[in-house]
């Protein structure tokens, strides 16, 4: 069976992740093209594949002109540019993977779903953590029923106060109206996942949270515009400079890929001198928040709670169900089942190959999903993909409904997934 062809648009960090999974997997897939307007990295990613001349432009609309080049499309553009690439893609009949979230609208979502769904072609977002070891093993234990009924969750994604410094105060996704709101910037997956693993779908849902620290009332005594000039950056747990140095002795890869292009030390001291990453995280100007909780009632009952936070010090998702015949407690890398009949306890252990951040390769959810998505090409077998495009409009309109319940102080209850909302 000859390999997927794979055109890719956005040579970014998620564009990367997928094409390396290529790279290690030529007899499953191959890149053919990209499309990625920053030139330095339109030109590593192009020598990184061997791609040939013309192969690699900078905007997706000349690649879509020549109509149908690979089997598919790996959708990897900023959250707020989804929606027409993907119609377009979908239109021209390349299979879609569509990096989370799937737009930053209802209306784009539903657009998306629509077009994927009379294209006929196989469609899959991408959230990674269905496609997760762990994720696997949590989903037998429910399956199997050794928990019961499931009536109630706790599940906690831990951002991390240095990822959330990154990405939600200085970086991409710190306005609203640049990207997306945090809930759905960041936890889409989580939502999504809580569906999943439970097995029932979120109907009502209630939220609250709000950007508490990161404002400039909280800017400590002396402190200067950029962390280069500030007299108490050393004492700051948020000090860019300290952060992005340690990240450069690491080496290439997130989240030093998002400041510079080239991986010196002359590059980076002038991101912190002149970019976003190098402001003092008081003196910004972001507006997502830094904290949130949802609470949601499942069909047939039961309820969940899901806290979103940057305060901790990051790592995998805490989860506990709590079921009628026993309870389950997983930290990402470990499940321990509590059976209430035999008053036993067994623990259950998967090793991530990977952390859970985007560097990490979402604890194996990334390649996973690509493993899933190529087999589904190759196979034209769509019961691979975990997320096809109703599943993941529903997980969509839950996190549409629960920021709308956040900003509004309503219980808000989530439309049908084929209706208005």
């Amino acid at each position: 069976m000859a390999p997927v062809t794979l055109a890719v648009l956005g040579a970014g960090n998620r564009g990367n992740a997928h094409g390396d999974w290529a790279l290690a997997n030529p007899d499953r897939a191959r890149v053919v093209a990209v499309a990625e307007p920053q030139e330095v990295r339109r030109r590593r990613f192009a020598a990184r594949h061997g791609l040939g001349h013309g192969a690699d432009v900078a905007a997706w609309q000349e690649l879509a002109a020549r109509g149908q080049v690979a089997d598919a499309v790996l959708i990897c553009t900023q959250d707020a540019m989804h929606a027409d690439p993907a119609i377009a893609f979908a239109e021209l009949g390349y299979h879609v993977l569509l990096e989370k979230p799937m737009a930053t609208t209802e209306a784009d979502c539903r657009r998306i779903v629509g077009a994927v769904e009379r294209a006929g072609v196989i469609f899959s977002v991408c959230h990674v953590l269905r496609y997760t070891p762990y994720t696997a093993l949590v989903k037998q234990v429910v399956d199997a029923g050794r928990l019961g009924q499931v009536v109630s969750v706790q599940h906690l994604e831990p951002v991390g106060f240095l990822h959330q410094a990154h990405s939600y105060v200085r970086g991409a996704w710190r306005r609203e109206g640049a990207a997306t709101f945090m809930l759905m910037a960041k936890s889409c997956h989580d939502l999504d996942w809580l569906q999943y693993v439970v097995g029932r779908s979120i109907r009502r849902v209630a939220s609250f949270g709000s950007l508490t620290h990161f404002r400039p009332e909280h800017r400590p005594a002396g402190a200067a515009d950029r962390c280069l000039d500030c007299g108490v950056e050393a004492a700051c747990p948020y000090s860019a400079v300290r952060f992005y140095s340690r990240c450069l002795e690491r080496g290439p890869g997130w989240p030093l890929d998002a400041v510079i292009e080239r991986y010196s030390e002359e590059d980076l001291l002038a991101a912190l001198r002149s970019g976003p990453y190098g402001r003092c995280v008081y003196g910004g100007d972001n507006d997502v928040v830094d904290h949130q909780v949802v609470a949601m009632e499942f069909d047939g009952g039961p309820t969940g709670s899901f806290v979103m936070t940057g305060f901790n010090a990051g790592g995998h998702r805490r989860t506990r169900l709590f079921g009628t015949h026993g309870e389950l407690e997983g930290d990402g890398e470990r499940v321990r089942v509590h059976d209430f009949l035999t008053g036993t306890a067994e623990t259950l252990e998967v090793l991530p190959p990977g952390d859970a951040t985007a560097g990490g390769g979402h604890g194996g959810g990334d390649w996973g999903l690509m493993d899933a998505f190529t087999r589904a090409v190759a196979t034209g077998d769509r019961a691979h993909v975990l997320t096809g495009p109703l599943a993941s409009l529903e997980a969509h309109l839950v996190v549409f409904a629960a920021e709308r319940a956040r900003r509004e102080g309503v219980v808000v209850t989530v439309p049908p997934e084929g209706h208005p909302g």
